[in-house]
């Protein structure tokens, strides 16, 4: 069964205009599938001395939608963005590379692009992290992907936690 459905998937990647679609046959296969993407980011780090790596993560039918709209949000903002993450669950490392931290102009690009990926994985059925957490960047968006009864209840329970506001202070409003 695991066999066929590597096949269906393979089929539909080809039928998608994939480059190439390479599966694992058996365990070294496997480890050298997965140092190739262990590689990414010193790739990505090749083309510019700093790169920005977020994630956000979208129901798997809407995976190959959800990259094309990254490269299309990156093309609006000017802005190189590599997609690369984990299909298994939806998992997205869309990741900016710029020139460098002093491109001031540049970040400020990357931090738009970045907000239309989260509301675009947001509307996507999606939400804004699936690994990395809420950090500054994606505070945000987490109202938009919660709503406000369950933010409110984060910040109560928080509180209850933390009553002084010393943990992870100006985290969820606190």
């Amino acid at each position: 069964m695991v066999a066929r459905s590597f096949e269906r998937i393979a089929a539909a990647c080809a039928d998608c205009g994939a480059i190439a679609v390479q599966t694992a046959g058996d365990a070294t296969e496997s480890e050298a599938l997965l140092t190739a993407r262990r590689c990414t980011l010193p790739a990505l780090s090749r083309l510019g001395s700093l790169t920005v790596l977020e994630d956000a993560s979208v129901p798997r039918p809407r995976l190959a939608e959800m990259v094309a709209r990254i490269g299309t949000i990156a093309a609006r903002h000017q802005v190189t963005i590599a997609t690369f993450g984990h299909a298994g669950d939806g998992n997205l490392h869309p990741t900016c590379v710029l020139e460098s931290a002093e491109d001031t102009d540049g970040l400020g690009r990357a931090e738009k692009a970045f907000a239309d990926v989260f509301r675009t994985a947001i509307e996507f059925g999606g939400t804004i992290t699936g690994e990395h957490g809420v950090g500054a960047a994606k505070l945000p968006y987490l109202g938009e992907r919660l709503g406000s009864e369950q933010l409110d209840l984060l910040r109560r329970i928080k509180t209850a936690f933390d009553p002084a506001g010393i943990l992870n202070p100006g985290k969820l409003g606190s």
